[in-house]
């Protein structure tokens, strides 16, 4: 699978990780952020990574931030993208199943272990499998696209 990834200044060593762990699993990885500093903007980042989902350069995103919530935020103003913060492998798979999601954050102060362990529940995760996840999720699209009124 192909994965487009980018970190604020904080989520660097996080994010480097991740990398590694994926690479030896054979997928390939786009670095949306090769370079932080203490003053970068992550909504650069975050959109840098939704621009390849929504190009459909890669498959999916994964975006680390300290709390995951900013980079949510930016990444859901994408026309296109829904991106799920993830706390647990459940969310992960849900957020797939139920959302199609195609983007995921998370914060950098959980552990390793669990990180490697939602990420890999979001890519083996299938997306919109029942018809009325696919309906709302339609819904959202329309939306989106002002085709859509309550």
């Amino acid at each position: 699978m192909k994965i487009a990834i980018a970190s604020d200044h904080r989520g660097v060593e996080y994010k480097r990780e991740i990398i590694k762990y994926l690479e030896e699993k054979k997928h390939t990885i786009i670095d949306c952020s090769k370079e932080n500093t203490p003053t970068d903007d992550y909504p650069d980042f975050a959109f840098e990574v939704c621009k390849k989902v929504i190009n459909k350069e890669v498959e999916i995103g994964i975006l680390v931030c300290r709390t995951g919530i900013g980079m949510s935020i930016a990444a859901n103003k994408v026309k296109g993208i829904r991106c799920a913060k993830i706390n647990s492998k459940e969310d992960a798979t849900l957020s797939r199943n139920d959302n199609g999601a195609n983007v995921m954050t998370f914060n950098y102060t959980d552990k390793m272990e669990d990180i490697k362990t939602y990420i890999d529940a979001f890519i083996e995760a299938e997306v919109l499998n029942d018809e009325r996840h696919k309906r709302r999720v339609e819904k959202i699209i329309f939306y989106e696209e002002g085709k859509y009124e309550l």
